[in-house]
């Protein structure tokens, strides 16, 4: 106990003191990162999205730790000569505004639904990756009728066994929100965020220029990295809500996942939904980790042209 008193107040020290240093929240977080998009102001605050493109409309939805630049990277003039893609900064991330702590996925699908109509969008498919997989779900629990169909990529779609791992817990506990995360947020070197990338991606490579284009000091605000943990940590109980909804849907569903995905597991999760919703197609990609749409980007493209086809969208 003692031992763990000294390791606590040398952290609030430090803290202490970085908070002295820089009275105001990371002065540079912007500084490298300029808005692509426009900005959608709803009564609750502004969301922003990348929009590029004509035709049908294409969603798209970041997962965890991320922003729409994770699209904008590859994915969204590889798909703009097709359609009129959207690419949202969910909640708290990249330039929307935070709309609250925690948002559930239900909470940010009813977010994203009003700035859609405000963007006057009709029937769109929605494509998601990983957290952002239990928010498209959560759109299409909630307004089947007005989603044309379903592109998941690795989706967080049901409870998992166990607990998250230690980061995730004490990142959304006080003493990561209030003092590890702003310590992160104001001291991390990008020498430590270019070794943890490759996690990210294993066992495929980070492309080259990838960490510049998503804006190291847009992901590493201590708000967004707060809001990052919160919804993590509390997304579990949602799926538990969620998932029993999932059989009753019938729109296209087309999933990709890699075997070797070891963030978001398949057969907890991709696999489970093929089984619970007949109009789900799961494709399987061997040696493939947590990003296909930088693993695989024509695969993705394809099976985004795949799901419209299905819709009668094209």
């Amino acid at each position: 106990m003692f031992k763990l008193s000294l390791v606590l107040a040398a952290l609030l020290w430090v803290s202490l003191i970085t908070a002295c240093a820089s009275r105001t929240e990371e002065p540079m977080a912007y500084a490298d990162s300029a808005a692509e998009g426009r900005f959608v102001t709803l009564p609750q605050g502004r969301l922003h999205a990348i929009v590029r493109g004509e035709g049908p409309d294409l969603i798209m939805i970041h997962g965890a730790s991320g922003n729409a630049r994770d699209f904008s990277f590859d994915l969204v003039d590889r798909m703009a000569d097709e359609f009129r893609v959207i690419a949202f900064d969910r909640p708290g991330f990249g330039y929307s505004d935070s709309f609250g702590d925690a948002l559930s996925p239900m909470q940010q699908a009813e977010l994203l639904r009003s700035a859609a109509l405000q963007l006057e969008v009709e029937n769109p498919i929605i494509l998601a990756h990983s957290y952002g997989g239990a928010v498209a779900l959560a759109w299409a629990l909630q307004a089947e009728s007005e989603v044309a169909g379903l592109t998941l990529l690795a989706p967080a779609s049901h409870p998992w066994p166990g607990e998250l791992g230690l980061w995730y817990r004490l990142s959304a506990s006080a003493l990561g929100q209030h003092v590890i995360l702003p310590m992160v947020a104001r001291l991390a070197p990008r020498a430590f965020i270019e070794r943890a990338l490759p996690r990210a991606f294993r066992p495929n490579p980070v492309p080259e220029g990838y960490l510049d284009h998503l804006g190291v000091e847009l992901t590493l605000r201590t708000s967004q990295l707060q809001i990052n943990a919160q919804q993590v940590d509390s997304l579990r109980d949602h799926l538990v809500a969620m998932s029993p909804g999932y059989p009753a849907l019938s729109l296209p569903i087309e999933i990709i996942h890699g075997t070797e995905d070891r963030t978001v597991g398949l057969q907890y999760h991709s696999e489970r939904l093929a089984a619970d919703v007949e109009s789900a197609h799961l494709t399987r990609v061997e040696g493939m980790g947590h990003m296909p749409h930088h693993a695989n980007p024509v695969l993705v493209a394809n099976t985004i042209r795949r799901t419209a086809e299905r819709a009668g969208s094209k």
